[in-house]
């Protein structure tokens, strides 16, 4: 394998609603979980608003269920992200 190429994980196509909460926010924004990896995923916010370094992303409304984040990438209002401990 060439150096520089990371194997990418399989995506798997959800287009499910979820929840983006930011840092110490209580304000839940509701966006679309395009797809999902075990390593990251691509959301898309309903609003042009942007988003923060770091977020929380979960299904619920409820930040507690979510999944710490950072956004790495961004075109227009969709957004790529890593998970993160």
């Amino acid at each position: 394998m060439a150096l520089g190429t990371k194997k990418r994980e399989a995506r798997k196509s959800l287009r499910q609603s979820g929840w983006i909460t930011l840092d110490g926010g209580f304000a839940a924004r509701p966006c679309v979980v395009e797809d999902m990896s075990s390593t990251g995923a691509k959301i898309t916010v309903e609003d042009n608003n942007t988003l923060p370094a770091k977020l929380r992303l979960a299904f619920a409304r409820d930040a507690r269920t979510g999944r710490p984040c950072e956004v790495v990438w961004r075109r227009g209002r969709t957004f790529g992200v890593k998970f993160v401990r």
